[in-house]
């Protein structure tokens, strides 16, 4: 039936079965067999005859559409086929915890992209306990979490080490302390993460092993949401290292300040996969992108 759509088709581009049936390589006979038993099968007239001129009828407009629908399909089908022979990723699922997505993926997928402009990157967001669920579970091919983790049937690669930083306006007072500790952090005005989430959790620990009661003025969930509104209601924030690139301090008027205490907020950001298995073409290329953008980065520093 579908070559007798795309046979159809053609009788209804060319508007004559004379032009049709030269286009196909058809007599004009064999042409018209075709498509009346397409009629047959269907139940309904396609076309109105008007002698030698041809005008479809109501379902006639409604099978082209369906017609050019499979066309496009088989045609997407093909190219798919072929770029799978060749060996060129096609779909991959990656997860990542909002925090991460904001921090570690941008050059991340711009360097995926970049070298596989036709694969298609499906991002799935989740916990890292959700993330971890769904790359065990088959739902996404590769993940990226804030921790390093042993879990059974799981591969975990650590990418890089990160640590909160105290994040505040270029005109802010504690850029003129000599030296800060956790107590210049005590009743300041500070934006923190949303509760619930990794880093809040994090930042609730440390304050309290140090004893520190800071002022909270807003909770967000937004890395960017929160540099824009540093300046703003003049506040302080701590943001992950990874997520404070040069061009964001610098666009935006904010200063990265170091405390020593803040070191003990180190984390690894890992890259998990299945370990039993065969990963997907496009699977093993995203591994392999994320290894060269990290790993391959990191020793080119030492």
């Amino acid at each position: 039936m579908f070559d007798d759509l795309d046979i159809f088709a053609a009788v209804v581009e060319h508007s004559s079965l004379n032009r049709a049936s030269r286009q196909l390589n058809l007599s004009q006979p064999a042409l018209s067999r075709k498509i009346s038993k397409l009629e047959e099968r269907l139940g309904v007239p396609l076309f109105n005859r008007h002698g030698k001129r041809l005008e479809l009828t109501e379902v006639g407009r409604l099978t082209y559409t369906y017609a050019l629908e499979q066309r496009q399909q088989r045609s997407k089908f093909l190219e798919a086929l072929s770029k799978f022979k060749e060996g060129e990723p096609q779909f991959v699922t990656l997860g990542a915890s909002l925090t991460t997505l904001q921090t570690t993926l941008p050059p991340l997928v711009n360097a995926y992209m970049e070298k596989y402009p036709t694969a298609e990157l499906k991002l799935i967001t989740g916990r890292t306990h959700e993330i971890v669920s769904s790359v065990s579970e088959g739902r996404s091919d590769v993940g990226i979490i804030a921790s390093s983790i042993k879990e059974p049937g799981l591969r975990c690669i650590p990418l890089f080490e990160d640590q909160l930083r105290l994040v505040v306006s270029e005109h802010h007072p504690l850029t003129l302390s000599p030296k800060l500790t956790m107590e210049h952090l005590s009743r300041l005005p500070m934006i923190l993460f949303s509760k619930g989430t990794w880093y809040r959790r994090l930042t609730d620990d440390l304050f309290q092993r140090c004893g520190i009661d800071p002022d909270v003025r807003m909770e967000i969930d937004s890395f960017e949401a929160i540099v824009r509104l540093l300046p703003t209601i003049k506040a302080a924030a701590l943001l992950p290292k990874s997520y404070l690139r040069p061009e964001l301090l610098n666009g935006g008027g904010l200063v990265s300040l170091h405390i020593k205490e803040l070191e003990q907020t180190q984390r690894t950001t890992c890259l998990i996969y299945r370990d039993s298995g065969v990963l997907s073409t496009a699977a093993r290329s995203l591994v392999q992108t994320t290894e060269d953008v990290y790993l391959l980065g990191r020793e080119g520093d030492q």
